[in-house]
């Protein structure tokens, strides 16, 4: 249900502009910067994530709105450095979506497949006018998630043929990481290993049309919940308890499930 009387975005942008101004306003929030602020953007839309997981659609709303606050606290700050306004941003997002839907909003027509195809030229176009570099692995951002940017890396890498062909390939791949794990002489050649590992990973799940996030997420969940239960049934002595006994507990948490 639409609350109709819910205050504009103007109200938020004036709330934070009074937030920074360096006379009356908050000093914690006067202090800050994009760099300062940036963890707390990352964190916001995790938690936005987190809220969609556990089908929590009261939290989803107000992690939303800490979300929008954290874009309009950005932009506030790139107004006062005289960059761009809350407007400007607006403004972008509105030409970016028309201009990668000429389905709706132009003469085309598209099935989902022929949309994510048409969209994905029409970034690397966009990446193209606004960057020298010409790498198909242009603008797939640093500051991702290891395991999401490994999967965008080798998306970018398929579309130009260099892919294997199913499944068997990661597979293979994945028992060849694993032995390069056990042969290697030093921690350093271990870590670089277990990373080949990962990426070997990330690349099986990809063929198997799995999200490689999504499924760490759920066996990160998973394993809180049997590791609690087990705590919950052992009580406070179960630190002491031998691994023989926890075990036990894992398995009985397991098939209680």
């Amino acid at each position: 249900m639409t609350d109709k009387t819910a205050p504009p975005l103007g109200d938020l942008v004036a709330i934070m502009a009074r937030l920074r101004d360096p006379q009356g306003g908050c000093p914690w929030d006067v202090q800050q910067d994009f760099a300062s602020i940036a963890p707390y953007t990352i964190e916001e839309a995790y938690e936005v994530a987190d809220a969609i997981a556990r089908d929590d659609m009261a939290a989803l709303k107000d992690e939303l709105g800490d979300l929008l606050l954290q874009v309009v606290f950005h932009a506030r700050m790139a107004e006062e450095a005289g960059q761009f306004a809350i407007a400007d941003v607006i403004a972008a997002i509105c030409a970016k979506m028309v201009r990668r839907h000429p389905h709706v909003f132009g003469e085309r027509t598209a099935d989902a497949a022929a949309v994510r195809d048409s969209w994905e030229t029409i970034k690397a176009g966009e990446r193209r006018a606004a960057s020298d570099d010409a790498s198909a692995l242009a603008g797939v951002a640093l500051a991702l998630p290891a395991l999401l940017r490994a999967e965008k890396l080798q998306k970018r890498a398929a579309r130009t043929g260099f892919d294997w062909p199913d499944a068997d390939g990661p597979h293979a791949k994945i028992l060849e990481e694993l032995r390069e794990v056990d042969a290697a002489e030093d921690d350093a050649a271990r870590v670089d290993e277990v990373g080949d590992l990962l990426f070997a990973a990330v690349n099986f799940a990809r063929h198997l049309n799995i999200d490689p996030e999504a499924a760490l997420r759920r066996a990160n969940a998973k394993f809180e919940r049997r590791f609690r239960a087990m705590e919950v049934n052992a009580g406070q002595a179960f630190s002491a308890l031998p691994l023989e006994d926890k075990e036990r507990l894992w398995v009985a948490a397991k098939a209680a499930e």
